[in-house]
């Protein structure tokens, strides 16, 4: 029985490729099949990226938008190895928070953002927390 391999909590997915310049300057260029982060600080998001938005018990608001993709590729980067969690975690929701407000959002949602992050988002950065692969349909052999 034929199955295909995939991976669930995504809701969005980027149409065309996003960059920009982050305070996050790796030693080395990271260059992954959707993410690409100079050591200028230079992140670009390939065009077909998939991320969940905003997570938490918040709303999916445009003012919310860039700042979860970046956020998410940012922590996609340190769950890989690529970034290291321990040194650019704190940075990576900073950079949230940042967005969030240049695009709009109140100082104080903002603010919680932040903070919610730091308190509660750790698990999503962290290297031991992959997503598991899920085969379908049910019963099928990779």
């Amino acid at each position: 029985m034929k199955c295909i391999e995939y991976n669930d909590g995504y809701k969005y997915q980027l149409k065309e490729t996003c960059s920009l310049s982050i305070e996050i300057r790796p030693d080395k260029n990271i260059s992954t099949p959707f993410i690409l982060l100079d050591t200028q600080g230079n992140l670009t998001i390939m065009k077909g990226y998939a991320w969940d938005g905003p997570s938490g018990p918040t709303i999916d608001t445009l003012t919310f938008m860039r700042g979860s993709l970046i956020h998410d590729a940012l922590y996609q980067l340190m769950r890989e190895k690529e970034l290291d969690h321990d040194k650019n975690r704190e940075a990576a929701d900073q950079i949230l928070q940042r967005i969030c407000k240049e695009d709009g959002m109140c100082s104080l949602r903002a603010w919680w953002v932040y903070h919610g992050v730091r308190l509660f988002a750790d698990p999503a950065a962290d290297p031991a927390s992959k997503r598991p692969a899920i085969l379908a349909p049910k019963g099928c052999q990779p």
